[in-house]
């Protein structure tokens, strides 16, 4: 059984999903992306996981709907969830907050703030020793959500 935080990433945009994923990984965690709702509560069901983190605007369930349907879950009620978002208006903020959100991201980001940023809300047992936001590659690039994908 592995100590590393398990995370979630929940995001219809492949190209960001995979860039977190990367990240996280990168950063030691043990993380997975969902590509869809329905998929990420598949996952979710079956799986013991320490943060998620979801994208707002998605087709069918949307981010806070999809939220409500997480705490639910019974093993999930304590997950802490953070929204990461390119729509981020006072609106979106303030709903995911309400919810119980413990934190919202806003697209695009800088890769090291984010994975900082990430791991602030993970249990100090499970943030990997080694880690110092400076080991996050491409420190000063941004996940762009406009392109398919990000090359320096």
């Amino acid at each position: 059984m592995s100590d590393k935080a398990k995370i979630l990433v929940v995001d219809d945009q492949m190209a960001v999903a995979m860039m977190i994923v990367f990240l996280l990984t990168r950063a030691g965690c043990e993380a997975q992306a969902a590509l869809s709702a329905e998929k990420s509560l598949r996952l979710a069901q079956a799986e013991r996981l320490d943060l998620i983190t979801l994208d707002i605007d998605m087709p069918g369930i949307n981010g806070f709907e999809l939220f409500k349907r997480l705490k639910q879950i019974p093993h999930l009620r304590e997950t802490p969830v953070l929204f990461v978002s390119g729509n981020p208006t006072i609106e979106n903020q303030q709903r995911a907050f309400e919810l119980g959100a413990v934190d919202f991201i806003e697209k695009p980001f800088g890769a090291s703030e984010f994975v900082a940023q990430v791991l602030s809300h993970i249990k100090p047992g499970q943030i990997p020793q080694k880690f110092h936001p400076l080991d996050v590659p491409d420190v000063d690039a941004e996940i762009n959500t406009q392109s398919p994908c990000n090359t320096p």
